[in-house]
């Protein structure tokens, strides 16, 4: 049997990049077809007011990264929310990554806002704070590409602490066997986050673009990762 997943797709990529991205819901596409959890993925852009019918069932609900601020108001963002808010008190699975780690955050109980760290770019490494059984394969730390200037401040108060490093000390979260999200991007690669820190090279000012530039020579785990959204998704928790 095979995992069905709606992708929340919460942005347009910039007219620049669409010819050879897409659109973060192709980005998650391909990465998962690299694991080994069979699925299948349908994308609605969430931002165009584009929703799955209620007929759909669905083993999982990703909400993808943006431009947009998770703690804006934006009616298309207010109507994210309250679809969100909805499916979890169904019971659903939820993934969110960065944008949506923000927003699930924020949605259900903690805080995200601009960070005082300033902008995370290029490759980051984190030290992993908690294990579980569907974060296989193993691993001793995780590495991932970012691109960031808002944080999760405060985790909802059921949350668990994947992922931290001295910059982003919620980098990653779960909340029991529902909710699972990570600030990185497992599906960016390193051409696109050159590109993104190519275009954002005068906001970020020529230190944190060259030092961006520069981590980009490190690998990333965002397979992994993917893997392990997949196992989460199909993780059923021992019932006592």
């Amino acid at each position: 049997m095979s995992l069905r997943v709606c992708i929340l797709e919460t942005d347009i990529l910039r007219p620049e990049l669409v010819d050879q991205y897409q659109g973060y819901g192709q980005m998650f596409q391909r990465l998962f077809s690299q694991q080994p959890i069979a699925a299948e993925f349908i994308v609605y852009n969430v931002m165009q007011g584009d929703y799955p019918d209620d007929s759909e069932v669905f083993d999982a609900y990703l909400v993808t990264g943006s431009k947009a601020d998770s703690f804006a108001t934006d009616p298309w963002i207010e109507t994210l929310k309250a679809y969100l808010l909805n499916r979890y008190e169904r019971g659903d699975k939820l993934l969110g990554i960065c944008f949506g780690h923000q927003l699930l955050a924020l949605l259900l109980g903690g805080k995200s806002e601009r960070a005082s760290q300033g902008w995370g770019v290029g490759t980051h490494n984190y030290q992993l704070a908690a294990k579980a059984p569907w974060m296989s394969p193993v691993m001793e730390e995780l590495t991932l590409l970012i691109s960031h200037q808002d944080q999760v401040t405060a985790l909802p108060e059921n949350a668990t602490v994947i992922a931290s490093s001295d910059f982003c000390p919620f980098a990653a979260y779960h909340i029991n066997d529902q909710v699972l999200c990570f600030q990185g991007h497992p599906e960016f690669i390193h051409d696109y986050s050159r590109a993104l820190l190519d275009i954002r090279q005068l906001n970020l000012g020529e230190q944190i673009y060259q030092q961006g530039v520069a981590s980009l020579a490190r690998d990333h785990h965002g397979v992994t990762v993917a893997e392990w959204m997949m196992r989460f998704v199909a993780h059923k928790p021992q019932v006592a």
